[in-house]
């Protein structure tokens, strides 16, 4: 097998130690060999490819065709004294065999063998795509759960510090402004959550239509292994190795092929040739003074033709240029998907080393706002902070750990698009279990030499299940949002009467009575 293990050691102790009804990514990569409608429809576009070849070859082989007829005389004249036989049967029997054809069998076959293999890494390429939006949906639903986690827990979180806000406005120590404030910020939040819920939903449709089913409770993705050091690494293995690369220089082998079949037009055929028939007048020939004038009887010929071209008005000539032509394209092509595979690889290791640092700085940005967001609280209780300040700490904390888990998110898909554009995100390299996997040889093997006219497969059948009857995804979250990403339910406690801090020395906040708002929320 190619490639290393997509599960190393340390991988699998981590899938061992997930939930116990966890979903593991390498289950989701699996059913999606098994049953994706592009992997599985790229798969029956292979065996047509395949077809390809035997079709090449068949122009080689021996062609025999038969004709026969029975014929009725209704009228039949008289000539010279004798009357044609009121009805005939004829059989005849053609052999062909081509001697040579300038070389258009062989380099038919062998441009039909060249686009073979190119369907077959034009398959790899269909496979390392399909696994990695599986790849991507996996983890958008793991990031949009988070995500949901995180607001649900700044609802609440907003919801305690509304609450607060309001004894403390009740006891005079806080402002209408202040409790405006907080319920502008709870209404943003839960709208923010409603939002992050409708991605959730939709993260885990596109995960059901990927795979096929819907998201159970998804384990924390193995470590992705072989990842290069830098990107010349990377552009070296994806220039060796990249399917769709691949499939470019074998179809330009192909097209040239054909310039030699064009060729070929211009040049002799030698076919050998034999054949035969047999007449009967099926009883109704005429007969005078006993003797039969017309006899049943056969016959039989064999020989060689030669069949020269002299003038096809232009015909081969156009037919070479435009083979030519076609070569040139597929020559073109070669360097640009070269170019396009080097800019992918480079490209996604960008994507992925600047995703690793976003992630580092995110978890300094989560740190320290958690840090700001304490100290903000403490200043606020002894009155050198207000309650917009705690407000903006608790969202710049929210919009930090948002970005740390999307960029989570994004490390591990860039990694697997670059392990994707190496050539290295198959079914082969990934060490897939669930089955055999599937061997585009097998089907080539059985129709390569298949020379019987009356052989065929069954009916094709839907092999992708339908997700029509798939239940509707839903924002429900199980998963356990990340401890380190986890905050404390109850903020502070309001403090209320003479024990508030703002009472206990500095600028009061009100000047009224304990029990009277401020008149004025503004002042």
């Amino acid at each position: 097998m190619r490639g290393g293990k997509f599960i190393t050691g340390v991988a699998a102790l981590a899938l061992l130690a997930g939930p116990a009804n966890a979903e593991t990514l390498r289950e989701a990569l699996a059913r999606a060999y098994a049953t994706n409608p592009q992997l599985t429809g790229a798969r029956a576009n292979l065996r047509a490819t395949d077809e390809g070849v035997p079709l090449a070859r068949s122009q080689g082989l021996p062609q025999v065709t038969t004709q026969s007829s029975v014929i009725e005389n209704v009228i039949t004249p008289a000539s010279r004294g004798f009357t044609q036989a009121p009805r005939q049967g004829t059989v005849q029997v053609q052999v062909s065999q081509s001697l040579f054809a300038g070389g258009s069998v062989r380099n038919n076959v062998r441009a039909a063998d060249a686009r073979v293999d190119a369907g077959r890494a034009n398959l790899r390429s269909t496979e390392a795509n399909v696994f990695t939006l599986v790849v991507a949906a996996y983890n958008d639903v793991i990031r949009d759960e988070a995500i949901v986690r995180l607001n649900q827990q700044n609802v609440r979180v907003l919801e305690v510090n509304l609450q607060a806000s309001k004894d403390r406005f009740q006891v005079g120590d806080l402002t209408r402004t202040d409790v405006a404030q907080s319920e502008a910020r709870l209404a943003s939040a839960q709208a923010q959550l409603r939002n992050a819920e409708a991605s959730l939903i939709r993260s885990r449709e596109n995960y059901v239509a990927t795979t096929g089913s819907p998201a159970a409770t998804l384990d924390t993705p193995p470590v992705l292994p072989n990842l290069p050091v830098d990107p010349n690494a990377a552009v070296g293995v994806a220039v060796a190795n990249n399917p769709a690369l691949i499939a470019a220089r074998r179809t330009s082998d192909a097209a040239g092929f054909d310039v030699s079949v064009a060729r070929a037009s211009r040049l002799p055929t030698i076919s050998a040739v034999g054949g035969g028939g047999y007449t009967s007048f099926l009883g109704s020939a005429e007969s005078v003074n006993g003797i039969v004038l017309q006899q049943d009887g056969g016959q039989a010929q064999v020989g060689v033709q030669m069949s020269l071209p002299l003038w096809q008005s232009g015909r081969p000539s156009a037919q070479i240029r435009r083979a030519q032509a076609l070569e040139g394209a597929a020559i073109e092509q070669v360097t640009q998907v070269e170019r396009t595979v080097v800019s992918d690889a480079r490209s996604a290791f960008a994507a992925w080393q600047s995703a690793l640092r976003v992630i580092q700085s995110s978890e300094v940005q989560v740190a320290a706002n958690r840090l700001s967001l304490e100290g903000v609280r403490a200043e606020n209780s002894v009155g050198t902070r207000t309650i917009l300040d705690i407000l903006n700490a608790e969202q710049e904390l929210l919009n930090s750990q948002v970005q740390l888990v999307s960029a989570r998110r994004d490390a591990y898909v860039a990694g697997f698009a670059l392990l994707a554009a190496m050539g290295k995100a198959e079914a082969r390299d990934l060490g897939l279990d669930g089955g055999a996997l599937y061997d585009p040889t097998v089907n080539y093997s059985r129709v390569r030499n298949n020379i019987w006219d009356w052989s065929g497969d069954p009916a094709p059948v839907p092999i992708a299940p339908s997700t029509v009857n798939s239940p509707a995804q839903t924002p429900v979250v199980t998963r356990e949002l990340d401890p380190s990403l986890q905050r404390s339910p109850n903020p502070y406690t309001p403090t209320q009467g003479i024990d508030a801090p703002n009472r206990q020395g500095g600028a009061p906040r009100a000047t009224q009575g304990v029990d009277t708002p401020r008149a004025n929320p503004d002042s």
